[in-house]
């Protein structure tokens, strides 16, 4: 099985030098980013504190992990944090972040990358947001007896580590040291294969969230843009969501009612093919981007799409009504950054991956649109009823207060294990 996992690596790598000889830009930067990592990683200079080294596949994984990153930089301020990424998603936007000592791509899964990198960093403790599990750097951590801790891990039970054909990962599993779970159904399929190294800390997102809702910062545009409407936000969408959204909103003809797009792509042809779409779509008076925003246009404004990195958890915040792209699509995407603001929330059917989406749906806080028909119908109703609105809006804010404390129970058992 060692052979084929391998052979797998191998291939996946080819491919992704294939695409970026090819011209695809995010594969490029995967195989750019990680030239001279041995050089960046040895001329890092060590502070007196212990090492601890976190992973990231991508950006949503490091926004889930942040909280516990920044309790541990306000904790141990001596600490070498060495983040690594998986994903040119989550590195381009998280290069220059602050609190961390040295970002970088995770070199590619082998056996030598995996010694070497390990012998440069000496981490103290290593933490896996979630998942990405590499059998080499895995293996070598356990070796090396470092402790390494899965944080906000969830399992389901048609993964393979839970399969009859499933040992190789099951093995990749037992060399972690504990798992920081969401849930106690991930925990039972745990104790299945045999792990009893975990506990139900909950998810470090709910901790994210109500952190970034409590200190939201103004967005002059947004607020020009609202003035007295609703304002229903779509974040993270899809060609396939647009398409209904933009029908609903030409379809209800809501004279109170503004839109704003947030595509889960802002490369400019993605951009511009929206704006398109939304010009044809509706009889809109003009449709404008975020970034070029001409102020003396906004009050006649009624669609702005939101094409600058980093805006789309405070835009919530000006949010009457949200939809979460993604569900007409491979899954949805965040629902907790726009729960957080204490505002009702729509998405798709792909949704089933989720439970905190299930969570929010059985708290009265969140509604599944299946078509065009449902989603105009509980937009409209959401905002006719007042009550309904602001019932479901408080019970999304309650079920994001409920769920918060996971970092700290997890920085708790961190304190108490074998000091670092």
């Amino acid at each position: 099985m060692l052979f084929l996992y391998n052979s797998g690596l191998f291939i996946f790598q080819l491919g992704i030098r294939i695409a970026a000889f090819l011209g695809n830009e995010k594969a490029s930067l995967w195989i750019n980013g990680r030239r001279g990592w041995k050089q960046r990683l040895h001329s890092y200079q060590k502070k007196s504190g212990a090492t601890y080294w976190i992973h990231c596949s991508s950006l949503g994984e490091f926004e889930q992990g942040r909280p516990l990153l920044e309790t541990i930089r306000e904790t141990y301020p001596s600490a070498n944090i060495i983040l690594s990424f998986f994903s040119p998603s989550g590195f381009e936007v998280r290069k220059n972040y602050p609190h961390a000592d040295l970002v970088i791509y995770l070199p590619p899964d082998g056996r030598k990358n995996a010694k070497t990198f390990l012998d440069i960093i000496k981490p103290d403790m290593v933490l896996f947001i979630k998942y990405d599990y590499w059998y080499h750097y895995l293996s070598a951590l356990r070796k090396e007896n470092i402790p390494v801790y899965i944080v906000s891990g969830i399992f389901r039970k048609n993964q393979h580590f839970f399969k009859w054909y499933g040992g190789f990962f099951r093995e990749m599993l037992r060399n972690i040291s504990h798992f920081f779970l969401q849930d106690q159904y991930s925990g039972d399929l745990l104790k299945s294969i045999g792990i009893e190294s975990f506990s139900i800390s909950g998810d470090t997102r709910f901790d994210r969230v109500s952190y970034s809702a409590r200190n939201k910062f103004a967005i002059p545009t947004l607020e020009q843009f609202k003035e007295n409407s609703d304002l229903l936000v779509c974040g993270s969408t899809w060609p396939d969501d647009e398409k209904i959204i933009l029908d609903v909103f030409n379809r209800l003809k809501d004279p109170k009612l503004k839109l704003l797009i947030a595509p889960h792509t802002i490369d400019k042809p993605r951009v511009l093919e929206l704006k398109k779409l939304a010009e044809i779509k509706t009889d809109a008076t003009s449709v404008q981007f975020f970034s070029t925003a001409d102020k003396n246009r906004l009050h006649d404004c009624k669609i702005l799409i939101l094409d600058s990195i980093g805006q789309l958890s405070n835009a919530y915040g000006y949010a009457t009504v949200a939809y979460i792209g993604g569900g007409f699509n491979k899954g949805i995407h965040n629902t907790l950054e726009a729960a957080a603001f204490g505002i009702p929330v729509l998405f798709g059917p792909k949704h089933e991956k989720f439970r905190e989406a299930s969570g929010l749906i059985k708290a009265g806080a969140a509604f599944c649109v299946h078509n065009e028909d449902e989603f105009a119908l509980i937009l409209s109703t959401i905002s006719k009823q007042i009550t309904l609105k602001k019932g479901a809006g408080k019970a999304a804010g309650d079920y994001v207060q409920i769920n918060s404390g996971a970092t700290d129970k997890i920085m708790s058992q961190l304190h108490n294990a074998k000091k670092p």
